[in-house]
């Protein structure tokens, strides 16, 4: 692999003497004076996150050097349920789009979701290059495909060797090393500029019984690592906090054919669709216990937007992670005896739409779940995703299936995320001025710095917010410079949304109070013409019967009939009016918390 040669920077030592100049009859005039600071002059590097800091997921990272712009990985994020929205999260770059000339590209780790998922709603808002290997590349070309986007598959997305590569994108050099992850091609980044260089990790772990790929590359590491000038290492802290050492990929099919082979009837698996070397151990393990190994197909054979197990199983074996026939589809072994059947599918997180859940609401015609059959959930459970994932536990023990989880079967899933040994032996080799954790909760983030320092010798660590932009100079003190509100959004349908939209708000304030709505048959001078229409949605049943609703008509009249001529005549007042009204009549009934929504309309008489 070509290695990145260090520029090293011409230093001069100026003079702590200013020269001062008098003229006649003018001020004195200062000679030496340093200009203000500006993105032409400033010699320091500079990194933010507008997502991926305290969190799990929607990771997008800033570098700033001389006022220019590169941004690495582009993610979704995890719902969060209470929003009462639809569809996906990412973040807010509105800040960033103001700079959008400043912009280099856009330069991606590895291919999941929550790094590369959210590039088809925010790439088309700055059509910048994508740098990264033919896996992710793959995946973006399918989707942005799918939905038929104004895209150039040639132009836009820019391959680099997933075995390491340099990218000269000035006034940034980034050079690019293999690391395991638990999806192919993963990368760690270096980070050039003449003001220093950044080690960004990426998400990553060390094993080294990866039945697809390479192992990390430990000597660039180790080169990296002990360079002096690194300025900063940008680390992911997903599962710093686990205390076991890895399990290998290896184990993980050790443990699959156990159960295949003890299992009497067909054996479910599901995990993450991305992970191409646990469908090849699925399909090895599937094979040592005599059983064929295959697929669950989508039910609804037509195309759809997006890009699924069916798709990652046909760019495994276009890449060569995968035999043809290592796996097939579930419709051609489902004439075999159930013992011999063993299927690969989605919804190891309690996804809506996944296969696994479809299967457990018995929504899927050509396949029923039996008694005697065997589910595996080789995956971990992501951070949000709990409520989900019990609700199938508890669905399929109710079934009287037998599961096996991580929870009471060991080496059933091998993360993709570094615990405390493999951090031990990443600072042992990576030596920081800097520990910038990135990509996990608050926690995790703190005790990834803290190896940092008590074992890779940082001298700072910088546990920040998104929107915290810290300035970082070699052999200087990090600092933060700039904050902006990092925020995220939500696309609903065709709909993008700020998280604190006002829709999201009433949506919160009516999912927890209910909701009442009031018409008011008014004239022009605002005296009522007829008796008001209510009615609600969680407070009482809308009938012509109901005891609340009829009590709130007669207080919303008392109190319109109670107001002046003045001021009946605004709006506002009667609006006030009914929410008094009603709210006197709803908490006496309910509780003096109950605070609902209130919708007036108006209907001149």
């Amino acid at each position: 692999m070509v290695k990145v040669r260090e520029k090293k920077a011409n230093t001069e030592s100026a003079s702590a003497d200013k020269e001062i100049k008098k003229t006649s009859g003018k001020p004195a005039k200062i000679i030496g004076k340093p200009a203000p600071e500006s993105d032409a002059n400033d010699e320091k590097m500079y990194f933010m996150a507008l997502g991926g800091l305290e969190h799990i997921g929607q990771n997008m990272y800033l570098y700033k050097y001389k006022g220019k712009f590169l941004i690495v990985d582009c993610g979704m994020g995890f719902l969060e349920e209470e929003i009462g929205a639809g569809d996906v999260q990412y973040c807010d770059t509105t800040w960033l789009e103001k700079r959008k000339k400043d912009v280099i590209g856009f330069v991606i780790t590895h291919g999941h979701e929550d790094h590369i998922g959210a590039l088809k709603f925010i790439w088309p808002k700055f059509r910048k290059p994508i740098y990264c290997t033919r896996f992710p590349a793959e995946i973006l070309r399918r989707t942005f495909a799918g939905l038929e986007m104004d895209f150039d598959a040639k132009k836009d997305i820019v391959e680099f060797d997933h075995h390491g590569a340099i990218l000269n994108l000035p006034p940034f050099t980034v050079e690019t090393f293999h690391v395991s992850h638990s999806v192919p091609e993963a990368q760690m980044l270096i980070i050039q500029t003449p003001a220093g260089k950044v080690l960004h990790t990426g998400d990553w772990t060390f094993n080294d019984d990866n039945p697809i790929e390479d192992t990390t590359d430990y000597a660039r590491l180790r080169e990296i690592g002990s360079d002096p000038k690194l300025l900063a290492c940008v680390c992911d802290s997903t599962s710093a906090s686990r205390q076991t050492v890895q399990t290998t990929e290896t184990q993980v099919r050790e443990s699959l054919t156990k159960i295949m082979k003890d299992a009497p009837g067909r054996v479910f698996v599901t995990g993450y669709s991305r992970s191409i070397a646990r469908l090849k151990m699925f399909a090895q393990a599937a094979h040592d216990a005599g059983r064929v190994a295959a697929i669950k197909e989508r039910s609804n054979p037509n195309p759809v937007p997006y890009v699924g197990l069916p798709e990652f199983r046909e760019i495994g074996v276009e890449f060569g992670y995968l035999n043809k026939d290592d796996t097939y589809l579930h419709s051609d072994i489902n004439d075999l005896p159930a013992n011999k059947q063993a299927i690969y599918l989605t919804g190891s997180q309690g996804e809506k739409y996944a296969m696994l859940t479809r299967l457990c609401h018995g929504q899927v015609k050509e396949l029923k779940l039996q008694p005697t059959d065997t589910v595996l959930f080789s995956a971990i459970i992501i951070p949000g995703r709990e409520q989900d994932v019990s609700y199938l536990y508890n669905k399929l023990a109710r079934m009287g299936i037998k599961t096996h989880t991580i929870f009471d079967t060991d080496n059933l899933h091998a993360s993709g995320h570094a615990g405390r040994p493999e951090f031990e032996r990443f600072y042992d080799m990576v030596h920081p001025q800097v520990s910038i954790p990135m990509h996990g909760d608050y926690i995790n983030e703190m005790l990834n710095g803290k190896m940092a320092m008590e074992r890779g010798g940082a001298k700072h660590m910088m546990v920040v917010h998104n929107g915290e932009m810290i300035a970082l100079a070699d052999g200087a003190a990090p600092y933060i410079c700039e904050t902006i509100d990092a925020r995220f959004v939500v696309m609903e349908g065709e709909t993008e949304r700020s998280a604190n939209d006002q829709v999201y708000k009433n949506r919160k304030k009516i999912a927890t109070n209910g909701a009442v709505f009031v018409t008011l048959p008014v004239d022009k001078r605002g005296f009522l013409k007829g008796m008001p229409e209510v009615s609600s949605a969680g407070i009482f049943e809308t009938d012509d019967t109901g005891f609340m609703k009829r009590q709130i008509q007669i207080e919303i009249t008392r109190a319109i009939d109670g107001l002046t001529k003045a001021e009946r005549k605004d709006n506002a007042n009667l609006i006030k009016a009914v929410q008094t009204a009603s709210n006197k009549v709803v908490r006496a009934s309910l509780g003096s918390d109950k605070k609902p929504q209130y919708s007036v309309h108006f209907v001149q008489k």
